[in-house]
């Protein structure tokens, strides 16, 4: 069953620039290992604290992918670089949404509306929105 596995990761002293650094390619080798997506948040109010997320079709996947050689020796070779344990969590996603904006004129007429199905209707030149 697909799912999103977050893994918290919590920078040890003046290391989160750097851990930042390395982390990003270890976190796009998960699509290497079948994970259809993935992200790396770090907070705002605490700039030592990252989110990776990575998006599996299946459980089996992100165990490779855990277990295989680019993470394993990215956790051993970081290890004093983060905090532990990682607890990393498989969640389901319930629900979501979200709104793409475009830039104006993107649509060749710079401007949009909705049609009363929901579907996008671009506003002809000297129609009124």
């Amino acid at each position: 069953m697909a799912g999103t596995v977050i893994i918290p990761w919590y920078a040890t002293g003046l290391r989160a620039d750097a851990f930042e650094r390395e982390l990003e390619p270890i976190a796009a080798a998960a699509l290497r290992y079948g994970a259809t997506s993935y992200a790396i948040y770090r907070s705002r109010d605490d700039r030592y604290k990252f989110q990776q997320l990575a998006e599996f079709d299946d459980h089996l996947q992100w165990e490779g992918y855990w277990v295989g050689p680019e993470m394993t020796r990215f956790r051993v070779t970081h290890s004093g670089w983060y905090q532990v344990p990682v607890t990393y969590g498989w969640w389901d996603r319930t629900v979501g949404g979200e709104i793409h904006t475009a830039p104006p004129g993107a649509n060749g007429h710079g401007n949009s509306r909705t049609a009363g199905n929901g579907a996008p209707h671009n506003i002809a030149e000297g129609e009124s929105a």
